[in-house]
């Protein structure tokens, strides 16, 4: 029930607001607007002010299905307009009216991201120390000298270091230069006999198409430092069946130390020969006294390989922070992360038209109500954070050039600037049955997309 109101509510707020910036830019530049709806199908609910604007009398509707809405704006293309309101239709408008309106729905999105980052960072979040757990065997963090428990002050591009408030930033700026190709420097705060030091993670060496868990894998820092310990067990599990316990603080696995709670579960992980799993002797620490125990995880095939699984939770919570800004630096770090967003968004997108990212990366609705029900269930600010990702997407994703999107008819606004002329009613057409046919097949992709990574029906 969370997820399906947590959705609507998505949703619905994103819509209206996106359909209140054309509204209100319109009313502003002088088009009678004749509905306001958020949503489609059945009207649920309708209503008109009873003082408007001069020259406006519209109706505003909720519709039964929240997958969209319309402001439908006096317009001699599509209707009768009387002489007397010729002035007050859209197509009579000049150039720069228009332009205003059909951008002025997108823009309304990225300022509620805005917005919304902006109270995020007022209110403030807990996360996670950026302490680094053990890195991957093998992997850019370990080749860079990581070892694990190095606690990271700074890191940027091009020599240009800002403050690390968290680990949450840092998977940020990791997953910005794994997406673009940039190499990221870290300051490492020292021990107080050892100075900082910083270490040069070469991210433009990473050939990835998926912003996934394999991409931080191949990073190595894949989350922060936690106490090897043993949290909840599945009842019949491979770690019950051993006779681990909540609470038990593992030492070491076979011959190997363990330190991190990420390490303890690639260890977990490696546990395997082939298609069988191998037993190792687990030193822990319960109740204050050593024990010995031997464990033999169970083996699971995850993305065609074979991984071992002892059915528990594995690590202790990390040490978390409270971020939070300032008044004026909160909003200062509002419009920087919605332009970041933005931008990668832009890039991302750019990336799959030429074939250089997955699109796998393309979500739909289920993927979407998902997400939407898992950072409410975390509280308000984690789905203030998803609201504002998804506004971002929807400001991003109406400003492609696509016939039927914003963009497209921005596309169009261009063309009669640079030749004095509009599109022809033909080529109009002509391009709207494209852009609908592309618009088709992006969902269809999304919707696929998200069936296999809810369900895994397509391997």
């Amino acid at each position: 029930m969370l997820t399906v109101v947590a959705f609507i509510v998505a949703l619905g707020l994103l819509i209206a607001v996106h359909e209140y910036g054309h509204y209100r830019v319109a009313v502003a530049c002088g088009v009678k607007v004749l509905r306001f709806s958020v949503g489609f199908g059945h009207t649920l609910y309708r209503w008109k002010p009873k003082h408007q604007k001069p020259g406006q009398d519209t109706e505003f509707v909720i519709g039964a299905f929240p997958l969209g809405g319309y402001v439908k704006m006096l317009d001699e293309r599509e209707g009768t307009v009387p002489r007397e309101e010729r002035h007050l239709a859209f197509n009579t408008q000049p150039l720069r009216s228009r332009a205003a309106i059909v951008a002025a729905g997108p823009i309304a999105n990225l300022l509620l991201a805005v917005l919304l980052y902006t109270l995020v960072n007022w209110i403030g979040v807990q996360e996670p120390v950026a302490t680094l757990g053990r890195p991957v065997a093998a992997s850019l963090a370990e080749q860079a000298g990581l070892r694990g428990g190095e606690r990271v002050t700074q890191a940027g591009f091009d020599g240009e270091l800002a403050t690390v408030q968290s680990f949450e930033d840092l998977r940020w700026r990791m997953t910005r230069g794994a997406l673009d190709g940039r190499d990221l420097t870290l300051e490492i705060a020292g021990d107080g006999a050892q100075p900082n030091r910083t270490v040069l993670l070469p991210l433009s060496r990473i050939e990835t198409r998926d912003a996934d868990a394999q991409m931080f894998r191949k990073i190595g820092v894949i989350s922060p430092l936690t106490r090897p310990e043993i949290g909840e067990l599945v009842a019949g599990g491979a770690g019950e069946r051993a006779g681990l316990q909540k609470g038990d603080l593992v030492r070491s696995v076979g011959t190997t130390t363990v330190v991190d709670g990420q390490q303890l579960r690639e260890l977990i992980r490696a546990s395997v020969d082939g298609a069988n799993p191998r037993t190792q002797a687990w030193q822990l620490l319960r109740g204050g006294r050593e024990i010995m125990l031997e464990v033999t995880p169970e083996v699971r095939d995850e993305s065609g390989a074979k991984v071992g699984r002892i059915a528990a939770y594995v690590g202790a919570p990390p040490a978390m922070v409270t971020v939070r800004q300032g008044p004026i630096d909160g909003i200062w770090r509002g419009v920087v992360r919605t332009w970041e967003v933005s931008a990668l968004t832009v890039r991302m997108m750019a990336k799959m038209v030429i074939g250089e990212a997955s699109l796998k990366n393309l979500s739909g609705p289920l993927t979407i109500a998902d997400y939407a029900g898992k950072s409410a269930s975390l509280g308000v600010t984690q789905y203030l954070v998803f609201l504002a990702l998804i506004s971002v997407s929807l400001g991003v994703l109406n400003l492609m050039p696509l016939p039927v999107l914003d963009g497209g008819h921005l596309m169009y606004y261009l063309w009669e600037g640079l030749t004095g002329k509009s599109v022809s009613d033909a080529w109009m057409e002509r391009f709207q049955r494209g852009g609908v046919a592309l618009l088709l097949v992006m969902m269809s992709i999304a919707l696929f997309n998200d069936v296999n990574r809810l369900f895994g029906l397509f391997g």
